[in-house]
């Protein structure tokens, strides 16, 4: 586990600066580090997706505890510095990718690993990325759990409920497929440099029976909440494929929905209906 002081030094070894756009705040408090751990039950054998790995604060532990670490980086310098310094001391168990984790969520994770499910997410994710990687990651095969560090924002909208301003897209598909079994605030005092928003470290664990929408669903649920003010009846009537969503809209009167509901006010159980 690196301090604040070691983090500072290292950086200027590396004469790096962390940037803003990256989400660069480095995890200086070792209490989070063994909170996510615990959070997303984490013992040898294991394999964990992270994304964001940095100066390997989290990965080191993570490998220490037995874990096979399949990382994605898109900053170059973290990304030497995690190939040159700390991939030769774990081999066979650290795997590190150059890439944009929104175009390789699962960090380069292996067909046949990926396909079983059995696997974990742990990671300190950049807030610029937190919806769009979170959506590339449900729409493929589904971790066992995710266990994520990120801005409070970003927590909101991943656990809102309906009739709330946060709940939109990204709450229906998450919560289709996990259930929230923790979440800890974080000190901005917990990273170097210190952001300017509060952090919350957020555990899902996948449902027994996860639900899946298609690229389709998904495509048309978010054009939904690009008008979120607007009532769900006049919404549907604009959309391509009006019919489809008009009689869905009939199926779930029996849940107290209306065409003057507001795409914020559709309970969960609703947008459920809309899954093949």
């Amino acid at each position: 586990m690196l301090s604040l002081t070691q983090t500072r030094k290292l950086l200027e070894e590396l004469g790096h600066s962390p940037r803003k756009q990256l989400g660069q705040n480095y995890l200086v408090d070792a209490n989070i580090v063994r909170k996510s751990l615990a959070l997303a039950k984490v013992e040898a054998g294991d394999v964990i997706v992270e994304v964001g790995p940095g100066l390997g604060t989290l990965t080191r532990t993570l490998l220490e505890a037995g874990a096979t670490v399949y990382a994605v980086e898109a900053d170059p310098t973290m990304y030497r510095y995690q190939t040159e310094r700390l991939q030769p001391e774990y081999p066979e168990h650290l795997h590190v990718v150059h890439a944009d984790a929104v175009k390789a969520p699962l960090a380069g994770l292996p067909e046949d690993i990926a396909s079983t499910g059995n696997f974990k997410i742990v990671a300190n994710l950049p807030y610029a990325i937190s919806t769009p990687w979170l959506e590339q990651v449900l729409a493929g095969p589904l971790p066992l759990y995710i266990t994520v560090m990120l801005q409070k924002e970003a927590a909101d909208r991943f656990l809102a409920e309906p009739n709330t301003k946060q709940f939109g897209a990204v709450s229906i598909f998450l919560q289709a497929a996990y259930r929230r079994a923790a979440a800890h605030p974080v000190a901005r005092t917990c990273f170097h440099p210190a952001p300017d928003v509060d952090s919350m470290v957020a555990h899902f664990e996948r449902l027994p029976e996860p639900k899946h929408f298609t690229p389709e669903t998904r495509k048309a649920i978010r054009q939904i909440f690009t008008q979120r003010r607007k009532q769900i009846g006049g919404i549907l009537r604009r959309m391509d494929d009006s019919a489809t969503f008009e009689q869905w809209l009939k199926d779930v009167t029996e849940l107290g929905v209306d065409a003057q509901k507001r795409p914020e006010q559709i309970p969960l159980e609703a947008w459920l209906k809309l899954v093949s």
